[in-house]
């Protein structure tokens, strides 16, 4: 059976940015996903592991290095899809503080990838 998951909100401070000095200190950034599983049966060791994912996620946005956030997502997805049971993620990255001086609340950008 297919099912869909939806993780919303991991937390995550990492380096990125086109813009001169936006590498300089971490900044916060949202990650939202909503992942495409197949379930076998109804055990834990059937769906994608929540922990795993989140933890996956969160380290990707610290350790690596983009300019644009749609090039994260697509990042993301494809780890998403690295687990076994995800056929399909749709990821969106939130930069809350990327245009306050434009007055806007934030900025995302999102990507889906099924599997190949």
């Amino acid at each position: 059976m297919k099912a869909r998951l939806f993780l919303s909100g991991i937390h995550a401070e990492g380096r990125h940015g086109a813009r001169s000095g936006e590498k300089d200190t971490p900044q916060p950034f949202v990650i939202d996903l909503d992942l495409e599983v197949e379930v076998g049966q109804d055990t834990i060791e059937a769906t994608a592991d929540y922990r795993g994912v989140s933890e996956r996620v969160r380290a990707i946005v610290q350790d690596g290095s983009f300019d644009l956030i749609e090039i994260m997502a697509a990042e993301v997805a494809e780890a998403c899809l690295a687990f076994d049971a995800v056929t399909r993620a749709t990821v969106v990255v939130h930069k809350p503080n990327a245009a306050t001086r434009l007055g806007i609340d934030g900025v995302a950008a999102a990507v889906t990838r099924p599997q190949e």
